[in-house]
């Protein structure tokens, strides 16, 4: 009985893993062999994957944002869709950018606690699944956003706390005390933990195990590639490989991208090139923008962090408009109250 009982969980978890899409194994495949190249190779880590970091940074980093503008149009009816569309689209983008830009100037300690919530809810919110329960689907998103912030703190407390004063320091503002930080982290980074195994027993009590155990080996990546490397190479490799990816693997259907029903294996690769041909227009004009910026090399920016500075700065500015986008119109069906997927579980 008890080997009966063994062969029918070996076949739910195997039918479960069956049905993962290509592109999620690729991201996970991703931060498995970066893991492995910061646990083996700690020295050498930073050599190893900054090149392919930088080369992603701009393919799938940058890129992922460059279709906001075609977002709307791919989810709902867009009336005088044209240059009308995009001038109201880009005045109201930009505009938020805007307003952004001028809180960071006015109030940076606040802008900067607000910039890392707001990453935390929008790369939460992407990795959630649809859930028919709107404050699972909601605490969800909530765990696994401050996962992916505790997390470094937890394992290199004083290295992150170097980082954020020395984004503090570009805002202007004050530095935080880091004294206590390795406690505070270690003790948060149990409290989400925790949190996630109340998630993923509930899961299982509602009879939908195919999500706890997704989710569970989602997070055993995660927090092996954040004790492996070190804070800005670890969200750096989360945010090309994974949440950038998977951004692109999304929407790249809804712009037009044509699948294949051979080789199923390599439609990742085909859907990102042609994510990245739609995107071309904006990415031009934001790699125009920030190698000009660079090219000045503003007074407040010190040079051996020039680009660094740049690129959370940029981010800073248009976070609040992607996630606002990505939020209430892809994410709409997710907090929206749905059915449950046939078949899950």
């Amino acid at each position: 009985m008890h080997q009966f009982g063994n062969k029918l969980v070996n076949a739910g978890v195997q039918s479960w893993y069956r049905r993962l899409p290509a592109g999620v194994v690729y991201s996970y495949g991703a931060v498995a062999v970066a893991s492995c190249v910061g646990a083996l190779f700690p020295a050498s880590a930073a050599r190893v994957l900054g090149p392919v970091l930088l080369v992603g940074l701009v393919g799938l980093g940058i890129a992922h944002g460059a279709c906001d503008q075609l977002v709307l149009p791919a989810y709902r009816p867009v009336q005088r869709m044209g240059w009308v569309y995009l001038v109201r689209f880009g005045a109201g983008y930009l505009g938020l950018a805007v307003a952004v830009g001028l809180g960071w100037w006015w109030w940076p300690g606040a802008a900067v606690g607000l910039f890392f919530a707001l990453s935390a809810w929008h790369w939460g919110s992407a990795d959630a699944p649809a859930h028919p329960q709107r404050g699972v689907w909601v605490l969800h998103s909530l765990l696994r956003g401050a996962l992916l912030l505790v997390l470094p703190a937890a394992w290199w407390p004083l290295q992150t706390a170097h980082h954020v004063n020395g984004l503090l320091a570009v805002a202007g503002a004050a530095p935080v005390m880091a004294s206590r930080w390795p406690e505070v982290a270690a003790g948060l980074a149990q409290l989400v933990l925790a949190g996630h195994l109340l998630l993923w027993a509930y899961c299982n009590w509602q009879r939908v195990p195919g999500r706890w155990q997704r989710d569970a080996l989602e997070v055993g990546l995660l927090v092996g590639l954040f004790w492996a490397l070190p804070p800005l190479l670890g969200l750096g490799v989360y945010f090309v490989f994974w949440h950038s990816l998977q951004h692109v693997l999304r929407l790249a259907p809804l712009l037009g991208y044509a699948a294949s029903a051979e080789q199923p294996w390599l439609a990742p690769g085909r859907e990102v090139a042609f994510f990245v041909r739609r995107a071309l227009p904006m990415l031009g004009v934001s790699s125009a923008l920030l190698g000009g910026a660079y090219c000045l090399q503003s007074a407040w920016l010190p040079g051996s962090t020039t680009w660094l500075g740049l690129g959370v700065v940029a981010a800073a500015v248009l976070t609040l408009p992607h996630a606002l986008l990505v939020s209430l119109v892809m994410d709409a069906p997710k907090w929206r109250q749905v059915p449950r997927p046939t078949g899950e579980g």
